[in-house]
């Protein structure tokens, strides 16, 4: 093969039966393909022009996988896979837990699609970006990522992962900044030795904001889908909090075998929660969410009802990391409730919205936000009040 063919570009990777060479230029995202008859290769013509395109892979099953910032996608490149319907051709990322907000701009998917070989900066991780291995599941899904480990990563960058036909050897690039230099290491052991050991259980879903009503009793059950485990969701065991490490209030309990959170609010109170999933080998993760206590109503006793609007000072004051604010309002109006800092910048949205007459209460989690002074702000169509307040770590 005429090796002048290939200059400028670079990123190669074979078709199975050897016919045929993908690469790109340096644009980072044109893709190019040069064919062989016998012994004589083409000169490179432009291919899959409609999309940008790095790490073409073909498999021996006819799909084609590349990366690709595509739409929606959950980093600066994820990892995709190429859909052909008749005249029509779209890029569908893998998502979780094989794509991250990272950059999972170079991979390797072997020939029978058992398993891809993928760059990432992960926590945890040996140096600047790693390489992780993560097995095809019999829902077609993938399985979280596991790191390599010592025997192939290093404390810089290593990436542009190849394996050759075989699955035996694991040829990469390593190094921290260009020019790098490429190694080569036995690895099919290794692959299938990390197949059977422990998976770190991640979070799929989000869970939403949660709305109760003050006074009456309120529930939410935390969807079986909302964390992983590809060791079986079977071995998970949850446990719930406060964001910031405390009990639940009094009024809320949380049911680990069945996940449900449930209990009666007294108050119209904003806190934030956060659930635990834990493996059988105490590895864990976490998601937190907010659950926003609202009123419906008013309450009939004009007796009871605050006769002057006022801020008062929140506390405790200095805090570290929560504290309450609260506020009262004698007749219904638009309410907003913000934190700023020295600087006037707008830290968080506390509140708002419409609000009936009455008392109210926030708690403010500054886990967040570095030490300082902080200005809250409440104000609605007839009134405006601010405090200062200090977060003390």
């Amino acid at each position: 093969m005429d090796l002048n063919l290939l200059s400028g570009f670079y990123c190669l990777s074979l078709s199975p039966d050897g016919s045929s060479i993908y690469f790109e230029n340096n644009n980072y995202n044109d893709s190019w393909i040069a064919s062989r008859q016998d012994t004589v290769w083409s000169s490179p013509l432009r291919f899959l022009k409609n999309f940008n395109v790095h790490s073409l892979n073909v498999t021996s099953l006819g799909n084609y996988y590349l990366s690709s910032n595509i739409a929606g996608g959950l980093g600066q490149r994820d990892i995709c896979k190429l859909i052909v319907e008749n005249s029509d051709t779209s890029l569908v990322g893998l998502g979780l837990p094989l794509n991250s907000s990272a950059n999972e701009g170079d991979f390797f998917i072997s020939n029978d699609e058992s398993f891809i070989i993928l760059m990432s900066k992960r926590s945890g991780g040996f140096g600047i970006t790693d390489l992780y291995v993560s097995f095809r599941k019999n829902n077609d899904t993938w399985t979280n990522p596991k790191n390599m480990g010592a025997s192939v990563n290093t404390a810089g960058d290593d990436f542009a992962p190849y394996v050759t036909v075989d699955n035996k050897y694991l040829f990469y690039e390593s190094g921290y900044s260009s020019p790098s230099s490429i190694y080569w290491v036995k690895v099919d052991e290794l692959i299938d030795s990390l197949r059977y050991t422990n998976f770190v259980p991640y979070l799929n879903y989000q869970i939403p904001a949660q709305s109760f009503q003050a006074g009456q009793l309120c529930g939410y059950t935390v969807p079986d889908s909302t964390f992983i485990d590809d060791d079986g969701n079977n071995t998970l065991t949850y446990s719930a909090t406060l964001s910031n490490g405390n009990p639940l209030p009094a009024w809320l309990s949380f049911d680990p075998a069945t996940q449900t959170f449930e209990g009666t609010p007294t108050e119209v109170i904003n806190i934030n929660v956060k659930v635990k999933a834990e493996d059988s080998a105490n590895v864990s993760v976490t998601c937190t969410f907010a659950i926003n206590v609202i009123i419906t109503g008013i309450d009939e006793n004009k007796e009871q009802l605050p006769e002057s609007i006022y801020l008062y000072q929140n506390y405790p004051n200095p805090f570290n990391p929560t504290t309450t604010i609260k506020f009262s309002l004698p007749k219904s109006d638009q309410v907003s409730l913000k934190i700023y800092d020295v600087l006037g910048k707008e830290i968080k949205n506390i509140f708002s919205g419409h609000l009936n007459a009455g008392d109210y209460s926030f708690d403010f989690d500054a886990e967040n936000i570095s030490s300082g002074i902080y200005f809250y702000v409440m104000k609605t169509n007839t009134f405006c009040d601010q405090k200062k307040m200090t977060v003390l770590k």
